[in-house]
């Protein structure tokens, strides 16, 4: 699972770089958190998100979801400080060395991260797979082209708010 904070950039040149720093520490604290009650392991820190990964497809959803609804619960009690996330999953066997990850199963989540929308969850069909019995989470199928790879991949939206 990756996570990317919108307009991260963007927050550093409207509100300099202490309070930039503060939302981000906002996005951190509530995607650790997110992480520490779904049993997901903090991979490394993207600069403006977070790289993570499950032992189990349905534990990576559920956090996701979590994510989603703690930024729009933040996002209402902090009008000043509304932050968006976006975020990416797939599934597979990653390589790991040194107490990071690799493989195109990385790289494919984090390009559908890049793809998806702000405060919305895509992820790949593979995930979807791996969750018999909880069709009604995800919205219709469709294509993407992530880039560096060879084919179009086929994601899905997970539907968190309600």
């Amino acid at each position: 699972m990756f996570t990317d904070l919108k307009d991260s950039t963007l927050m550093t040149t409207v509100h300099g770089d202490t309070k930039a720093l503060h939302l981000l520490h906002i996005h951190n604290a509530l995607v650790r958190q997110a992480l520490r009650e779904h049993r997901g392991r903090e991979v490394k820190h993207t600069g403006d998100g977070v790289m993570a990964s499950f032992a189990r497809v349905p534990d990576g959803l559920e956090c996701a979801t979590a994510i989603q609804k703690a930024f729009a619960a933040h996002n209402q009690a902090n009008p000043c400080e509304v932050l968006h996330v976006r975020i990416g999953l797939s599934a597979g066997e990653p390589i790991e060395e040194h107490g990071d990850l690799f493989g195109s199963a990385v790289q494919l989540a984090a390009r559908i991260c890049a793809a998806a929308e702000p405060d919305e969850i895509l992820v790949a069909q593979v995930v979807r797979d791996h969750c018999l019995g909880l069709d009604h989470l995800f919205s219709d199928l469709r294509e993407i082209r992530p880039k560096g790879f060879d084919r179009s991949v086929q994601v899905c939206q997970i539907r968190w708010a309600g």
